[in-house]
């Protein structure tokens, strides 16, 4: 059994947890304002805006953890592109801000409404992750695996700007009410 630490305690980090918990591990929610990071794996459920306020607080405590970065770094003055470079991620913005921690990109592309539901249409959700650690990545698809989700490894963490182009287009899209906040890109294999 893992102890899942999620830094934050919106909609998301609820979901999250509810999928950690669902399969068994422990899970702490911790505020933005600090506390002891118990777990194993970190989850930065937080807007990217606040992702240096809170590697400002707990940075060193992230040294040899599993940090997950559920962002997608919207560019909210234009809501038209990604706040990070063309040829970068906030993942990987987040790992050269973390060089102890072993980063990973997971959870951006699922609303919460499927991570609670478990389901993506009448598919069962997926939920993609990336990172250049296989270890870690194994670990949190046991996490999600057990919480009764689907894991794909979407390879490295260069594909984590990929996969935060998909969650940008996701979210314009229910943004523009094209489709609802508890619709999702479903994976059928």
């Amino acid at each position: 059994m893992s102890t899942v630490s999620i830094i934050g305690n919106g909609n998301m980090a609820k979901a999250i947890g509810g999928v950690a918990a669902a399969g068994g591990s422990a899970v702490e929610y911790l505020g933005r304002e600090g506390g002891t990071v118990n777990g194993e794996v970190v989850v930065f459920a937080v807007p990217y805006p606040e992702v240096d306020a809170v590697i400002a607080t707990y940075g060193s405590a992230l040294a040899g953890k599993v940090v997950v970065d559920i962002t997608n770094p919207v560019d909210f003055a234009t809501f038209d592109g990604l706040a990070v470079p063309a040829d970068s991620s906030a993942a990987a913005v987040i790992a050269a801000k973390l060089p102890e921690a072993t980063v990973l990109k997971a959870f951006n592309t699922n609303f919460g409404a499927t991570l609670v539901s478990g389901t993506v249409g009448e598919e069962t959700t997926t939920v993609l992750i990336a990172g250049d650690d296989d270890a870690a990545k194994a670990a949190l698809a046991g996490i999600v695996t057990a919480g009764g989700l689907n894991a794909v490894d979407a390879g490295s963490l260069k594909r984590a700007r990929e996969l935060e182009s998909l969650g940008f287009l996701q979210i314009t899209l229910a943004a523009a009410e094209r489709v609802s906040w508890t619709a999702g890109f479903a994976l059928v294999a």
